[in-house]
């Protein structure tokens, strides 16, 4: 019997040298993503060797700078951050695997990463030129950045984007998966949710609010999972099979999530497959409006998906 949240983490509970949150290869049962995350001064600087990684630093509040290469060939890339994930998008930089890196600046900041075979160029992607998508419709309104995704970057396993759902609304929804190999129908993925929840914004708190939202992910044939979670600022949810969805947010509170994945295929592709009980949601959508509440800094604009 499958324990529930067993792969469900709060803020703190995979600390380790330095980094807030660390997935990787020797979380056990993970394989094919990992993830970074961790606080910065303005003095302490973070040290990524090279390694058959590739990886994207992806600013979550304030701004930074990276230097990167291989070789003795280095250059500094500047990150024009946000203040908050909030915010809209930010510039992002995707690091080859054969270059390592080195982080500084002040802020909040992640690294999403994946072990590569084959070697595609670092890119910078400015905060202008990240896809900016509005997803669903009404209560199922989110707001989503493309940066890494298939469509938007030439890499080898690694997939990410990031979501932000306005309080009240659901996404991740209807339930779907990405855990066997179906071509031209569903991709072998594994999946990290790292989560952000704040007070929404125009509205005003007391000091007391403790902003958050919940997942839910459940057991399919690839195996057997039960997350059933409040979710906050710095918890991580670990997806490695099963439907998985909805995230929630809260009446009063945004809730924002990182998603980073990979998997074994040879194809890097996101498909899924919708639970058959809740999958006829999306037709409801039809000619629904977006929740005028978005976008979240930016002024592009979306269409249902």
């Amino acid at each position: 019997m499958q324990r529930r949240n067993e792969w469900f983490f709060t803020r703190g509970d995979l600390s380790r040298d330095g980094w807030q949150t660390v997935v990787d290869e020797t979380t056990p049962g993970w394989k094919h993503t990992g993830l970074r995350v961790a606080e910065l001064d303005g003095d302490r600087r973070l040290d990524l060797p090279a390694a058959a990684v590739e990886r994207i630093i992806v600013p979550l509040a304030g701004s930074f700078t990276v230097t990167h290469g291989q070789g003795g060939a280095f250059t500094t890339t500047a990150l024009e951050g946000r203040a908050s994930v909030f915010d809209g998008p930010t510039d992002v930089l995707y690091v080859a695997s054969a270059e390592s890196a080195t982080i500084g600046g002040t802020g909040r900041v992640a690294v999403a990463e994946a072990p590569s075979t084959t070697e595609y160029p670092t890119v910078h992607i400015p905060r202008s030129g990240v896809p900016v998508e509005l997803r669903g419709a009404g209560r199922s309104s989110r707001q989503v950045h493309n940066f890494g995704t298939p469509g938007a970057l030439n890499a080898d396993k690694l997939i990410v984007c990031e979501v932000i759902t306005p309080a009240e609304n659901w996404s991740s929804y209807p339930p779907h998966k990405h855990d066997e190999n179906v071509p031209g129908h569903e991709s072998q993925l594994e999946e990290i949710y790292y989560f952000e929840s704040a007070v929404s914004r125009g509205v005003t708190a007391p000091r007391s609010a403790d902003p958050f939202g919940y997942m839910r992910t459940y057991s399919s044939e690839a195996g057997d999972i039960d997350i059933l979670a409040e979710v906050r600022t710095g918890d991580v949810g670990l997806v490695p099979h099963g439907w998985h969805g909805p995230c929630v947010a809260a009446p009063g509170y945004d809730l924002y999530y990182l998603n980073v994945m990979a998997g074994p295929g040879d194809v890097r592709e996101w498909l899924i497959s919708d639970d058959p009980a809740h999958g006829w949601i999306r037709e409801t959508w039809e000619g629904q409006a977006f929740d005028a509440r978005l976008p979240y800094g930016t002024d592009s604009k979306g269409t249902a998906a």
